[in-house]
């Protein structure tokens, strides 16, 4: 497939997902849709099903190889790696490189999975695995699915909505309560006011900021946050895997 094509098909399905969003379609044109997610979810659940635990590492695409935070985010990979946690992130650059790098360069698992974007986003060159995903929702829950605890690095909409998604599953008890690290607190200072303001306000009460939400500029607090409230809490072990069956297309 040349770049030309790939782009029509990648617009294509955009345009099939701003389609749906509009509103009220045709009964079939609803079913074809709810088909092409369940594909899309079937094809992800079979990729992604044989990882052991994840920790999903979200952040800007935009952060360059020279960039601060992009040194940090991959170290923190490798870090992770260390601890026997597959690196999960966007699959994109920026961020999402940084910390499949480290993984990568220090012999752990590093997956992506990869949003389908006309003239947009690309795979980077540190990943075991990876998945293409054409719809964002998709994508986001199975990021969540895969993971025993998120680290949310400097980014902008997609970080911010990726983060918050992540605190409301565990607010409202969808998921567990994994640990949720935020590295980066001048980056943050003005949402860390804001979380402040909610907890003042009592929208978020500060019992929860504690169970399960560190705020933090060091590697290390990170590390002893995730062991304690991922590895220690859920009794994690590097045990026996299931294994993939080609015939099913898994793996």
């Amino acid at each position: 497939m040349t770049k030309e094509e790939l782009n029509d098909y990648r617009t294509r399905y955009t345009q099939s997902e701003r389609s749906f969003l509009e509103g009220p379609r045709s009964r079939r044109k609803e079913f074809l849709f709810t088909f092409k997610v369940l594909i899309e979810f079937i094809r992800g659940f079979r990729k992604l099903h044989f990882l052991g635990p994840c920790i999903t590492v979200f952040g800007s695409a935009r952060f360059k190889e020279d960039h601060e935070y992009y040194h940090q985010a991959r170290e923190i990979g490798a870090r992770l790696s260390d601890l026997g946690f597959a690196v999960m992130t966007g699959g994109g650059p920026g961020i999402m490189e940084a910390a499949n790098r480290g993984a990568f360069e220090n012999n752990g698992l590093s997956v992506g999975c990869n949003i389908a974007l006309p003239h947009e986003q690309k795979e980077n060159s540190y990943l075991h695995k990876s998945v293409d995903f054409h719809y964002f929702f998709v994508r986001k829950i199975l990021l969540v699915k895969y993971s025993y605890g998120f680290v949310i690095m400097p980014g902008g909409w997609g970080t911010m909505d990726e983060m918050f998604e992540a605190l409301t599953l565990i607010q409202t008890g969808k998921i567990k309560e994994f640990p949720v690290v935020l590295f980066g607190k001048n980056y943050w200072k003005k949402l860390i006011e804001l979380i402040q303001d909610m907890i003042t306000h009592k929208t978020v009460s500060e019992t929860e900021l504690k169970e399960y939400l560190l705020i933090t500029d060091s590697i290390d607090d990170a590390m002893e946050h995730l062991k304690k409230h991922a590895i220690h809490k859920f009794k994690l072990k590097q045990g026996k895997k299931f294994k993939p069956t080609t015939l099913l297309g898994e793996g």
